[in-house]
């Protein structure tokens, strides 16, 4: 039994280093019209998983997606706590009943960045070496 508890905790303790490592090769941008510089993990899961509409700060934002790549995949993984395949099949069911539109989709970090840079509220990801000009990166705690 001390074996398998000892295993078990060596895989959380591996698995949330990984995930700490994937997060980390990114970064979250928001449009300069979002107040506060810093929000919360658990803001960032509630503000792409439709439960919320506003940061703390009260700034009201949209959440913006990259359409795949490892970014995506890093960011649902690192901080929605969804594959990108769980992702899709749980707006689908806020589309299909109403709750909810699926977010933007854009096809690269250049593309993120100039929409979150024009878009009032916009709140999105990019590569941690993408430029970021025009837009504000937010520190994720």
């Amino acid at each position: 039994m001390k074996y398998q508890n000892s295993l078990f905790a060596a895989a959380v303790v591996g698995f949330l280093a990984l995930s700490s490592a994937m997060a980390g090769d990114l970064k979250v941008i928001a449009n300069s019209s979002v107040g506060t510089s810093s929000v919360s993990a658990d803001e960032i899961k509630g503000v792409f998983l439709s439960t919320k509409t506003s940061l703390s700060d009260g700034s009201h934002v949209e959440p913006v997606l990259l359409k795949d790549g490892a970014t995506h995949e890093a960011f649902l993984k690192g901080y929605v706590g969804k594959t990108d395949a769980a992702f899709e099949t749980y707006y689908r069911s806020l589309v299909f009943t109403g709750k909810a539109s699926m977010p933007k989709s854009l096809a690269s970090d250049g593309e993120m960045v100039a929409y979150v840079a024009k878009t009032k509220g916009a709140i999105g990801y990019v590569s941690s070496a993408a430029a970021t000009a025009g837009v504000k990166t937010l520190d994720v705690k």
